[in-house]
């Protein structure tokens, strides 16, 4: 199981009150998957590491489409679940559990004070920030540039490689949220690349066929 001081850069920086004052107010908590932590920007529950599991940070569209921004894995944080301590920052997006996941919860006021008292801590979140937004940016420019096939493809191999398997326990519907599509849209594309010899579909899963030439489709769209 991953510590609370292995998902912070920052921690041998800290000083020992404040460290005793983040290991006092965070909280271990474990959600079932599908459960939603966050809420949107009007909801800020403070900030989130994983300690084991799978997070997925989305947007929602008016008309209710899906979109996944980015993933969150072991020691990885999540600050929009915090963004009520950003002035200025607001964004509006929804975390919930991939698969039955165990996080730190750290409240947001617990978190701000830390940055007003240390420049590490500053200096991290920023970059942080950062790094989220250039990922946000990053899909937004496959979403608009790149043709539904690549990122399908690169979404697959990425998702093969994260668990391991060639055999993915994946709906269409849950692809679709992740890529922002229409379900009859990605169903169409499963069922060209199975003629294609590139998947087998089968009830709740895909097998990756031909890693090569999806390799070779998803180029440009692989992070």
């Amino acid at each position: 199981m991953v510590q609370l001081r292995d998902c912070f850069p920052f921690w041998e920086a800290l000083t020992e009150e404040q460290r005793n004052t983040l290991e006092k107010n965070v909280v271990k908590r474990k959600f079932e998957k599908g459960r939603l932590l966050h809420a949107g920007q009007e909801d800020c529950v403070g900030l989130i590491a994983v300690a084991e599991g799978l997070l997925r940070v989305f947007t929602v569209s008016e008309d209710g489409k899906e979109l996944t921004l980015y993933r969150l894995l072991e020691r990885d944080v999540c600050l929009f679940s915090a963004s009520c301590i950003f002035q200025d920052i607001r964004f509006d997006v929804m975390v919930s559990a991939a698969e039955e996941t165990e996080v730190y919860h750290i409240p947001a006021e617990i978190y701000r004070r830390l940055m007003e008292t240390s420049l590490p801590v500053m200096e991290y979140t920023s970059r942080l920030m950062a790094s989220r937004f250039s990922d946000v940016m990053w899909l937004m420019d496959q979403v608009m540039n790149k043709k539904l096939d690549s990122r399908l493809a690169a979404f697959l191999l990425e998702e093969a490689d994260r668990t391991g398997q060639n055999r993915l326990e994946l709906t269409h519907e849950q692809i679709s949220g992740h890529l922002g599509s229409a379900r009859e849209v990605v169903s169409r594309m499963l069922k060209h690349f199975q003629k294609e010899g590139l998947v087998e579909l089968n009830r709740g899963s895909i097998t990756l066929a031909d890693r090569e030439e999806l390799a070779r489709l998803a180029e440009g769209s692989l992070m």
